[in-house]
């Protein structure tokens, strides 16, 4: 971002060197100019996920594959998670 301030590098070619579009380099270069180098960061950053499970429907799901489905593949374990259990289809299923 500084470079592009000093104007030694485009928009253009930073989006293309960081495989980002124009759009999004302006973006990033608007932020940079009002906060400076804070406002490159995610605001975020270190908050959990919208998209993350309950932790008592998480471990409900890590016990059941265990004691129940501990062979079947993920698309098996979740189509029995969801039919047998009803364990909604929201929750993503992978065997860790």
């Amino acid at each position: 971002m500084s470079r592009i301030k000093d104007k030694r590098l485009t928009q253009k070619e930073a989006a293309r060197m960081l495989n980002l579009s124009i759009r999004q380099v302006k973006r990033l270069y608007q932020a940079y100019r009002t906060k400076g180098a804070q406002g490159l960061v995610s605001r975020r950053r270190g908050k959990p996920s919208n998209h993350r499970l309950d932790a008592r429907v998480e471990q409900q799901v890590l016990d059941l594959l265990k004691e129940k489905y501990e062979d079947f593949g993920p698309t098996l374990a979740h189509e029995k998670l969801t039919e047998v259990h009803g364990i909604g289809s929201h929750a993503k299923v992978c065997a860790s």
